[in-house]
């Protein structure tokens, strides 16, 4: 008979690690540095059609809905969902 599994017959090999996210790479940081930049420079530009424009009322809620699409990363950003014991 075989025993049965436990932690310790944990192997490295088993799953390598996963490579460096490409946010967290020099390039990536390269990239959202620029696009910061270029973003600031562009609305530095055009700072009079944006303030004269009824744009500036709707900024935070574009904002609001930018930030929950992107700071969850992507599915199962909110936890808990699909995850309880009765599963």
């Amino acid at each position: 008979m075989e025993k049965p599994s436990t932690h310790g017959d944990y192997h490295p090999q088993d799953n390598p690690p996963r490579p460096p996210s490409f946010w967290k790479s020099r390039a990536g940081i390269y990239l959202i540095f620029a696009l910061v930049l270029g973003g600031l420079l562009l609305g530095y530009e055009h700072r009079v059609h944006i303030l004269g424009s009824g744009l500036l009322i709707w900024l935070p809620l574009l904002l609001c809905v930018g930030m929950h699409f992107f700071m969850h990363g992507g599915h199962g950003g909110h936890g808990g969902h699909g995850k309880g014991d009765d599963q």
